[in-house]
């Protein structure tokens, strides 16, 4: 019994001489966590941008501009919150950081294209819809290209500036004519906030494209 017991341990490969053990021949992989408090902040943006679309389909209705108001700013809120949830909390997640710009694109753009559909926003302040929509578009192409490259882009201080900035004129502008029974100049507000986040996205689209230029140019692929 003893011999074999002996031989059975000679033929049992040793970690020392370069064998596996078989036990740990499969290693678990890690999964990201989805249900972080700072992710379910992410969703819960991602889940108002159609309930604020719904609301805008009846412009004129006081009740349902009100209504989107409260559900874009609790998301734009969210917005901040998930960012500082992820650093304060250790949530910081790839799932999260997927999704967050894509929320935050997505609420921008609907809100954009619904306030256009309804004339909240027209003549030439449609341009200034128009450069925010094609920076993000531009900004999202060159962050998925340099993250082939491994190159992060940071975000700059004037970017945040531009992101405040433009949450605020949109609100003023999802509050549109509803706004202005309780806040005469709602729409002006919300116009000139526009323009001065578009030309702060000017600012800052350059500056991105500049940085990305360079490791195009540089890319020996």
């Amino acid at each position: 019994m003893r011999e074999n017991v002996r031989s059975q341990e000679r033929l049992t490969p040793n970690p020392a001489h370069g064998f596996t053990p078989a036990m740990n021949s499969v290693l678990p992989r890690r999964r990201s966590p989805a249900w972080t408090l700072a992710n379910c902040l992410t969703y819960g943006r991602l889940v108002a941008v159609p309930v604020l679309v719904a609301l805008l389909y009846w412009p004129q209705e006081p009740s349902a501009r009100f209504g989107a108001l409260a559900i874009y700013i609790l998301a734009a809120i969210t917005d901040y919150l998930d960012g500082y949830v992820a650093r304060t909390y250790d949530q910081s997640s790839a799932l999260g950081r997927m999704l967050d710009p894509i929320a935050d694109k997505l609420l921008v753009a609907a809100c954009l294209l619904m306030l256009a559909a309804d004339n909240t926003i027209v003549g030439w302040t449609l341009w200034a819809a128009i450069v925010i929509l094609c920076r993000e578009i531009l900004v999202s192409g060159l962050r998925e290209y340099l993250a082939e490259l491994k190159v992060g882009v940071p975000v700059s201080k004037v970017a945040k500036w531009k992101t405040t900035v433009q949450l605020i004129a949109i609100g003023f502008l999802v509050a549109g004519p509803a706004g202005e029974s309780i806040l005469p100049g709602t729409l002006q507000a919300g116009t000139i906030l526009l323009w001065l986040a578009a030309a702060l996205t000017l600012y800052t689209g350059w500056d991105y494209m500049r940085a990305g230029i360079k490791h195009v140019i540089d890319d020996p692929r």
